[in-house]
């Protein structure tokens, strides 16, 4: 079947998501390693990702951690130093797309009040047909309930969608759906996909 339509995952497709390199920078590796091996901060995230709220969960995290109290709040209070930088090439296939009148949406596991953070600082968050945001879902990446309400909410068969994601278990579930899954690795691989998929040409896709 024609794709019909484009999904990006956001973090670490159009924007780089490495907390441990925030971290690496603030307070040093041997402490990041220390607190990453004490506390489950990716689990932490998860709940947030879920829907539960932003800071309620992360304040506590950090006071049932008080050894690392204040690094646990900087993944709230400094999250934006988190979610960086943008990957331009990402945003420049995005509005390529968009010129072309592709349907392009996002499917991304991100909070409620970490999104509308997000997309107070990236405009190009606002150019997405639809973002279907894990938050808003209460379901997150891989499980296949959050792919099968996607295609309800779009009426489009998983064939019918193209979908990039950095995960191997997000690419993987998508594919058992049907989906054309892109595991995105660099943005240069993903152009290339977009262009032997008919949506780009080349220089379009530069």
């Amino acid at each position: 079947m024609t794709i019909r339509a484009v999904i990006f995952d956001i973090g670490n497709v159009l924007i780089e998501w490495q907390p441990e390199r925030f971290y690496d920078r603030t307070v040093g590796e041997a402490r990041r390693r220390e607190m990453f091996a004490a506390v489950n901060l990716h689990s932490m995230n998860d709940r947030v990702d879920l829907g539960e709220g932003f800071r309620d969960i992360i304040y506590e995290t950090a006071e049932a951690n008080p050894a690392f109290r204040t690094e646990i709040r900087m993944w709230h209070d400094h999250w934006l130093e988190l979610a960086n930088p943008v990957i331009d090439h990402s945003v420049r296939l995005l509005h390529a797309l968009r010129a072309k009148d592709v349907p392009v949406h996002a499917l991304t596991n991100f909070g409620i009040e970490s999104y509308d953070l997000a997309k107070g600082h990236f405009d190009f968050l606002h150019t997405f047909d639809t973002a279907f945001v894990s938050g808003h879902m209460k379901v997150i990446k891989p499980d296949p309930q959050i792919y099968r309400m996607v295609e309800d909410r779009l009426n489009l068969p998983g064939d019918a969608l193209l979908f990039a994601d950095d995960r191997h278990a997000n690419v993987a579930a998508a594919n058992a759906r049907g989906w054309n899954a892109h595991l995105f690795e660099h943005p240069q691989g993903w152009a290339d996909r977009l262009v032997s998929e008919g949506l780009l040409t080349r220089t379009e896709a530069a």
